[in-house]
């Protein structure tokens, strides 16, 4: 329990820290790339105002029409075709109509052109990745043509992925150094806690254990006084009451104890090949007796084996019906439903009030389960109270079943050791119920033939 508990604390802390970690390093990168994206975009924009005032522009005279303006490349640029840097800033020169003048590039990249003064982002057909700004050359508030920059991308990618792994790494890095540190503070944390369930649960186990004898010995007392003679019927009423009372205090004692001991490993149990069917039989024979004063028919069936397929075996040799497990602690596992469905079970006036046991085979993906189903027609559970069953000192509002006598005498422990000693054996509990028609209850064990 306290290693779950210390699981989740550590677990907590490395979550809640990875998220900020999360937060911090996507905040970062997008820092990071917006920034170099920027600086990118200033100095192309620089760029476009330098190139932009070295531009020549010559006024055209043309017969019968008004002058017009055109670039004049060769005064404006000179060749440098032949550079051949990768990492250098390109410049494209169109006249008004689109039509390229004069480039730094190689090869053109056959783009169509339109003013971008935000910068864009563009793929080419070689696989290059650019920056572009396009400016629009003006002379006296006549568009006479564009001008195109262009800056390599790489020099955003490379640094943006050099950093994603170096956040990648560094995060990796903290957030499992911060689980190794939250692992150690949570058990650290839980220390105090753990001691003092520890000592709660010792006090329990002794208090329980040093309860026994004298319960037992008023309980025995009571007993001899009940059989002494004379005794008036209020003397009488009065030692029976005190009789069910020591017993069933006795009960909640052994309940108490039985439940620390599992919780602080006192008592580890003892497995070993145990036959369900006798131990059914054996345990159904003992609350025959109670059923019977009651009025209620205990019945147990057990459902011939399904066919086995074990080579060089006779099935009638075989052990079908042994598990694994408890003997004790499987009785008790059995008693504690029994008496359940005894206790919640009264005499109906239209229909015969029993309960029925049932132990078969399942097979599930080629595994062999026993099944023990014990059914009653008894009050039943509201849908409601079902998922706190299993819960310590849980019972259902005793106000539902005022007009059942005994019902409201238990302790709410008896589910909850049948849910501890189901799961010490691996098995599923499975509980149906209706009110006012009765209650299935389901255990289902792996079998020891595989």
């Amino acid at each position: 329990m306290f290693q779950t508990t210390r699981r989740r604390l550590a677990i907590w802390y490395t979550t809640v820290t990875a998220i900020v970690l999360l937060v911090f390093a996507i905040g970062m990168y997008v820092y990071v790339r917006s920034t170099l994206i920027e600086r990118i975009d200033d100095t192309l924009n620089h760029v476009v105002e330098v190139v932009s005032r070295s531009i020549s522009i010559d006024k055209i005279y043309l017969p019968g029409a008004n002058s017009q303006f055109e670039i004049n490349v060769a005064a404006s640029f000179k060749d440098d075709s032949d550079r051949l840097d990768d990492d250098r800033i390109d410049l494209e020169l169109f006249n008004v109509s689109g039509k390229l003048l004069w480039s730094t590039l190689r090869e053109p990249l056959n783009l169509p052109v339109w003013i971008d003064l935000d910068g864009e982002t563009v793929r080419v057909d070689n696989g290059r990745t650019l920056r572009q700004i396009t400016a629009p050359v003006n002379k006296n508030g006549v568009l006479v043509g564009f001008l195109r920059v262009s800056h390599p991308w790489f020099e955003v990618t490379k640094p943006t992925e050099l950093l994603l792994v170096d956040l990648s790494i560094g995060t990796s890095l903290v957030i499992a150094s911060v689980a190794a540190i939250g692992w150690f503070l949570s058990g650290i944390a839980i220390e105090p806690v753990k001691a003092s369930y520890q000592q709660l649960k010792q006090f329990t186990a002794d208090a329980s254990h040093e309860l026994r004898n004298p319960i037992a010995i008023v309980q025995t007392n009571v007993q001899v006084a009940l059989t002494e003679e004379p005794l008036s019927p209020q003397q009488r009423q009065q030692l029976q009451t005190i009789e069910r009372l020591t017993r069933r205090l006795g009960r909640l004692v052994d309940d108490l104890l039985f439940l620390a001991r599992q919780d602080s490993s006192i008592v580890t149990a003892d497995f070993s090949s145990v036959p369900l069917d006798a131990l059914l039989m054996e345990t159904v024979e003992e609350q025959q007796l109670a059923a019977a004063a009651k009025g209620i028919e205990l019945k147990l069936e057990i459902v011939d084996p399904v066919a086995i397929d074990v080579t060089a075996t006779d099935l009638s040799e075989l052990a079908v019906f042994n598990l694994s497990g408890d003997w004790d602690r499987l009785v008790r596992l059995f008693t504690n439903l029994l008496t359940n469905a005894i206790q919640y079970t009264s005499p109906q006036i239209d229909r015969q009030s029993q309960i029925n046991v049932q132990l078969k085979q399942l097979i599930r993906q080629n595994t062999l389960y026993l099944q023990v189903k014990i059914q009653d027609t008894g009050i039943g559970i509201p849908s409601a109270a079902i998922p706190h069953l299993f819960d310590r000192f849980y019972r259902v509002d005793p106000a539902r079943t005022a007009n059942h006598s005994d019902v409201s005498s238990g302790s709410g422990l008896g589910l909850a050791i049948v849910k501890l000693i189901v799961t010490s054996h691996q098995g599923e509990l499975l509980i149906d119920s209706q009110v006012n028609l009765g209650t299935t209850v389901t255990v289902i064990f792996k079998s020891q033939i595989l």
